[in-house]
């Protein structure tokens, strides 16, 4: 191999289309040091070992979208007659095998071993989230129940208050009393 291809190289020439992370044609190309119509022309020969799985074109609109993602000029593409091959995972390794070169092996290496640490990653934000979904389910079971602590707590605090007797001559009360029924019974003769 010329120079040593970093990781970050690999990495940031990983896409997400279609739901499946890959690298275009292009970007392989360049990677393992061929032209491009060399490498479509090598798949293109051994297209039985590609199924949709492993590779598959992107559609005119993927491509105009993947084009206005990256600020891709017109003049950039003009090399473009054709819609980018996308290879996932697996079709990268498929694609050392028909290039068959060392160069394509050493690059094949590198790129299985940046998929590698991504499975990894996301594997490990997948404990974490199970994590956090099993604190979530744990607290909140215990929200419910301070829930109903603070109700109770209300209540208390909250008590009815019992209507105050009223202090002072009411007229009313005053005729009701027992001791003023004989003044009432005197007063409707």
């Amino acid at each position: 191999m010329k120079k040593l291809i970093t990781q970050n190289q690999i990495e940031s020439k990983i896409l997400l289309i279609r739901g499946h992370k890959v690298m275009l044609d292009r970007d392989l190309a360049e990677l393992y040091g061929v032209t491009t119509a060399y490498l479509k022309r090598q798949v293109r020969r051994n297209i039985e070992r590609f199924p949709k799985d492993l590779m598959f074109e992107l559609s005119a609109k993927e491509f105009r979208d993947w084009r206005s993602q990256f600020g891709i000029s017109r003049s950039d593409v003009m090399g473009l007659r054709y819609n980018p091959f996308a290879f996932t995972e697996h079709g990268t390794l498929m694609l050392s095998s028909v290039l068959n070169s060392k160069r394509a092996i050493q690059v094949n290496i590198q790129i299985m071993r940046v998929f590698i640490k991504l499975k990894e990653i996301v594997s490990t934000n997948k404990e974490i989230l199970n994590k956090l979904t099993q604190l979530e389910n744990k607290y909140e079971k215990h929200d419910e129940q301070i829930y109903a602590i603070f109700e109770q707590i209300r209540e208390f605090l909250t008590f009815k208050e019992k209507p105050k007797k009223q202090i002072g001559f009411s007229p009313e009360k005053s005729l009701k009393h027992p001791q003023n029924k004989k003044t009432k019974s005197l007063l409707k003769k």
